[in-house]
């Protein structure tokens, strides 16, 4: 198990009950990846396999917990779907950042080849889509409402903001496209397909979209300061790709506002240096991390999960709304 599925022990017969549907769920997802074909199933249950934090599951799970009927199948049906969708995600990610590394093993890209790893994602696709049509028209706008904003989050990514554009606002919207709609997806189905209230669903979704930028910030900070062995990706690849973190743009508005140090403005000559390879990253990644940009963004992703957590005052006090406190604060504590 992983943090995201561990701190469910620590809330009783709540806790006991979600990690029993963790694991049905788990079950699910192994069998729903697999494809009657020897060489494309290789590569459609390639990371599944490789297992991962299963945060929107749980997070589904758990939100199903404020409807009357949190054993409905169709609660697992819409954590199958969020889990599919993000796997989906992470296959077209991998291809679009030459990313060697995924889950502490090769990715999919590196041992299939980009198209073959692009097509494993896309069935992957079909197979949440398939499995949402179960679930009424309304499951399937919030899946193509989710996707789209996947989808658009990536294209704003790649094209980076216009001149107009606060470079850092730009960022965090991404994030809020990329990674906070899905989870905060996950929250609104689980609400949603145990029968739950359409208030509640707004507040867990909003609950969710917040927390999903804490925990992409969070990232940026567990990219420079962890091991690689832990996080299963090779440190400051971000950097090498020239893909914007929350640390470099805050290097970069410090240099625009003029008040960047001398370390700071060495930093950045690094990174937008020609030299720059993954001889030299190690260095540059060792220097960045002690830089006090990595605290801001530390304060950043803590700043996030507050708001996060104001968005739930409208969830009943109990069992539930702690063990989505702790859901929000596992988020960030990981860069501990």
């Amino acid at each position: 198990m992983n943090a995201f599925s561990d701190l469910l022990a620590g809330h009783g017969e709540l806790g006991s009950r979600l990690s029993k549907r963790l694991d049905s769920v788990e079950t699910q997802l192994q069998d729903v990846v697999r494809i009657d074909d020897l060489v494309v199933d290789a590569a459609t249950s390639h990371l599944a396999v490789a297992g991962g934090k299963r945060l929107r599951p749980v997070l589904c799970l758990l939100t199903s917990e404020l409807g009357p009927d949190p054993l409905n199948q169709a609660v697992d049906d819409s954590s199958l779907v969020v889990e599919l969708t993000h796997l989906a995600s992470l296959y077209h990610d991998d291809v679009m950042d030459e990313a060697p590394l995924r889950r502490g093993v090769p990715s999919a890209q590196y041992i299939f080849g980009n198209s073959s790893a692009i097509m494993a994602g896309d069935v992957l696709f079909a197979r949440a889509s398939s499995i949402v049509a179960k679930l009424g028209p309304r499951a399937v706008l919030l899946h193509a409402t989710t996707f789209e904003r996947l989808c658009v989050g990536q294209l704003h990514e790649t094209v980076g903001p216009r001149d107009n554009d606060d470079p850092i606002d730009h960022y965090i919207q991404v994030l809020a496209d990329k990674t906070g709609s899905l989870i905060a997806a996950a929250a609104r189905y689980g609400v949603l397909s145990s029968g739950g209230s359409e208030e509640l669903a707004e507040a867990v979704a909003q609950f969710g979209e917040k927390v999903g930028v804490a925990f992409q910030l969070a990232d940026d900070v567990i990219d420079l300061v962890s091991k690689p062995e832990l996080t299963g990706k090779t440190p400051g690849t971000d950097l090498l790709e020239n893909v914007s973190t929350m640390p470099t743009l805050l290097l970069r508005k410090r240099q625009h506002d003029g008040t960047l140090d001398e370390e700071g403005t060495q930093i950045l000559a690094l990174l937008d240096s020609d030299d720059l390879n993954e001889e030299n990253l190690p260095d540059v990644v060792a220097r960045l991390r002690v830089h006090p940009v990595v605290a801001e963004t530390r304060a950043l992703a803590d700043q996030w999960i507050d708001e996060a957590l104001a968005e739930l005052e409208s969830v009943p006090k109990g069992e539930v709304r702690e063990a989505l406190e702790a859901f929000a604060h596992a988020m960030v504590d990981r860069m501990a």
